[in-house]
């Protein structure tokens, strides 16, 4: 095996068939505790996309030869000795075609385009988070056109596809689970929303989330649901999240608290975030 070779097997997979789990999965990346350390907190981040590993605690990181490296302590000449004897999957660059076909994937990077950033600042949402969950998809359609967008990744690899003038799905449709082995979750109709709650709280809480990218896809939580001791259900404020609510409350095993009452008023919370914050703003120092 060379390093050409060496470079395209995936590493959480390495990491996962050598005995660790990640102690936290995020849309684009994951975090475990470093096997070279006694540590309280989650210091080695994994990137999915780039196939890249970096402790913050040792300042260090590379790709998967630099990781058997540090793990091993060896030169890259063992270290590819070591992946030659093992089998391990290999890391597949997001290459998604659309329904029909029609258009594919080009590249998928960290949200950094202007107008997708004016379009976050419109619909109030923090940066940061949608950019730990989130990512900036560039795709072309079949007549050449090519186009971007905030792309949210589905539990099927698909990206559910937002901009000012477009939303969509590209490759397969499926919910998507962000799984931290929590007894609590909660739940959202949209990646919008999941980003709103977030936004409101301006912290990740310590729980699961589930986003069911649509409420036609509310049975394929089915499973996961039995899971849970809480479920927290934000969902919007219409026919179709009501009768998703429904579904949930009589397949959940643990109880079921409809937060949609706390934005009553609003369609959804994306939209309450967005007069919330609008409001704030008109409220002087002194009022």
């Amino acid at each position: 095996m060379n390093c050409k070779e060496a470079k395209n097997i995936d590493i959480d997979s390495y990491l996962k068939r050598h005995g660790q789990k990640p102690d936290k999965n995020y849309g684009n990346y994951s975090m475990y505790f470093s096997p070279l350390r006694n540590e309280t907190t989650a210091s080695l981040k994994v990137d999915r996309i780039k196939n890249l590993w970096m402790d913050f605690g040792a300042e260090k990181g590379g790709t998967i030869i630099d990781l058997v490296m540090y793990l091993n302590n060896c030169s890259i000449e063992e270290a590819l000795k070591i992946l030659s004897n093992d089998i391990f999957l290999f890391h597949q660059p997001p290459k998604i075609a659309m329904k029909e076909k029609n258009y594919s994937i080009d590249k998928v990077t960290e949200i950094e385009n202007s107008n997708l950033l004016r379009y976050l600042d419109k619909r109030k949402l923090n940066h940061d988070f949608v950019k730990q969950f989130c990512s900036q998809v560039h795709y072309t359609f079949s007549n050449r056109k090519t186009a971007y967008g905030i792309g949210f990744r589905n539990d099927l690899g698909g990206f559910e596809i937002r901009n000012e003038g477009y939303q969509g799905c590209l490759g397969k449709k499926s919910i998507t689970s962000i799984l931290n082995n929590s007894k609590t979750a909660s739940l959202f109709e949209s990646w919008s929303d999941f980003m709103a709650y977030l936004s409101l709280k301006n912290r990740i809480p310590e729980e699961d989330f589930i986003i069911l990218n649509s409420t036609s896809l509310v049975k394929h939580t089915k499973k996961l649901l039995k899971n849970y001791t809480i479920l927290k259900v934000l969902f919007d404020n219409d026919d179709s999240a009501r009768r998703a609510l429904n579904f949930v409350q009589e397949n959940a095993e643990g109880r079921v608290i409809d937060c949609s009452v706390h934005y009553s008023d609003y369609n959804d919370l994306n939209e309450f975030l967005i007069n919330y914050k609008i409001t704030k703003s008109k409220v002087k120092p002194s009022d």
